[in-house]
């Protein structure tokens, strides 16, 4: 036998493994898309091929195993300790102090998107590290964001005035509309990293979100206007902690909690079901990365006749860009209407459309985080050194406050043959073990709409088809060439 024969044997029996390691110790993370710059020439038809069969077999296994099994296994707890919250105020403040030094280090620091630290705060250290850590520590956010501290102080200052109740209708929508405006700023302006440009989109959304929070109320808007709240808050119902939560006062803040231990995705087992609001909100977190990752695919460019070789930059390609973000979407929510609908036809379900996908779509969940992982491990990897260099000097005076201004980056991590080698065995066990959870957390959720086991087993197998495509589609993107 050859030794290429030899290691792709080698590969096609790693990657069962390292899917099942990280089914056991899931770690989803998030980042700011940098361009692959290699083609990774590795036997991906069995990667491929691997990942659609775990996936079709974890259903099977579950389809054998007693319907409520996921249901008695999420249901346990290890109690950890309790804590109040009474910090809250003061940690978001000192959020607050240090997105105003952001948003001046990018107005006057640096031009450079690599050292200036904003561009590199928000792309990698928030739209990657923090959702790392709320995946596997729960809602952080809550703590985290600037708004929180300076609502607090202002409440007190002028007392509790009353607030305008947003409509009921209105749902997530708010959410949904700002979530994409930050997509389509992300994926399509010209410059997103431009740190003056990036300064002035941030501070505008700040004071927009405040101003909704003074006449909305803080915890109205957090649930449905605010995207990062809404966001995050989704991602933390997969974390490994939870925290029960303790009474409400009058200024909507909890006064104490127990936290406990609990196996990943616990939380959506017992999760309502979501408005179309919501849902559309959660398929468009997932559809915006797969295309991020489609959009630079030599196989999307060739579709509009552009030579990914010489590629002409973003703002020759924005009117392209935003029809596929918006194509995406589009056939993303149409798949998983269809899988549903086939689903509740197959198991005769008396549930209305409504509520049955509001409360699947939470099986969306550990996909779009595996997504993350899988779509920005490079940057996670590589521009988390840049950030942790800037921060030390973030107005580009020759400060070194860290002691890491002058750190030697090392970009090798994520580039060479044997980076590519184990850059893809992650990113291709994360897609598998993700959608494997997937199928765990929707076997539960369907047990919830059919009691009966022949029923829920039948209503999950068109998602569970969609689940196995989707496998297929997010392998082929990690492996397909694209412009660098």
């Amino acid at each position: 036998m050859s030794s290429f024969a030899v290691v792709r044997c080698r590969l096609a029996i790693a990657i069962p493994f390292a899917a099942s390691l990280i089914l056991l110790a899931p770690t989803p993370a998030f980042a700011h898309a940098s361009d692959r710059g290699h083609v990774l020439l590795l036997p991906t038809g069995y990667y491929v091929a691997g990942g659609a069969l775990a996936v079709a077999a974890s259903f099977l296994v579950l389809a054998l195993l007693p319907s409520d099994f996921p249901a008695r296994v999420w249901r346990r707890r290890l109690p950890l300790f309790a804590f109040g919250d009474g910090a809250r105020a003061v940690v978001s403040l000192i959020s607050f102090a240090g997105f105003a030094i952001l948003i001046a280090a990018g107005l006057f620091g640096s031009r450079d998107p690599l050292s200036n630290p904003l561009p590199l705060a928000i792309w990698t250290l928030l739209w990657v590290s923090l959702v790392l850590l709320q995946g596997l520590f729960g809602n952080l956010w809550s703590w985290l964001n600037p708004w929180y501290g300076p609502w607090r102080v202002i409440s007190r200052l002028f007392g509790n005035r009353k607030t305008w109740r947003p409509p009921a209708w209105l749902g997530c929508w708010p959410a949904f509309v700002l979530f994409f405006a930050f997509a389509w700023f992300e994926l399509i302006d010209p410059a997103p990293d431009d740190p003056a440009r990036l300064a002035w989109a941030a501070g505008f959304y700040w004071l927009l979100s405040f101003a909704a929070m003074l006449v909305f109320g803080y915890r109205d808007w957090s649930r449905r206007g605010e995207f990062l709240a809404v966001f995050f808050a989704m991602i933390a119902r997969f974390a490994l902690l939870e925290r029960n939560e303790g009474k409400r006062n009058e200024v909507e803040r909890n006064e104490g909690g127990r936290l406990s231990l609990c196996w990943p995705g616990a939380k959506l087992s017992n999760a309502a079901p979501l408005s179309l609001s919501g849902s559309g909100f959660l398929l468009l977190a997932l559809s915006s990365v797969s295309f991020d990752g489609l959009s630079k695919t030599f196989f999307w460019l060739g579709l509009f006749g552009i030579n990914p070789l010489e590629f002409p930059g973003r703002t020759a390609v924005m009117g392209i860009g935003t029809f596929g973000l918006v194509l995406t979407f589009v056939l993303l929510a149409a798949a998983f209407i269809v899988a549903v609908v086939l689903g509740q036809r197959l198991a005769g379900s008396p549930h209305s459309l409504g509520e049955a996908a509001g409360l699947l779509v939470w099986s969306i969940v550990p996909i779009a985080l595996a997504y993350h992982v899988a779509h920005y491990l490079t940057a996670l990897l590589v521009d988390g050194q840049y950030a942790v260099a800037a921060l030390s000097d973030p107005l580009a005076l020759g400060w070194n406050l860290f002691g890491t201004a002058g750190m030697q980056i090392e970009a090798g991590v994520a580039a060479g043959a044997g980076s590519a080698w184990w850059l893809w065995n992650v990113q291709a066990g994360v897609i598998i073990a993700g959608h494997m959870l997937a199928v765990l957390v929707a076997h539960g959720l369907a047990w919830r709409l059919h009691p009966v086991p022949g029923r829920a087993a039948l209503s999950q197998f068109p998602l569970t088809v969609l689940m196995i495509a989707y496998t297929v589609f997010g392998l082929w993107l990690l492996a397909t060439p694209a412009a660098g």
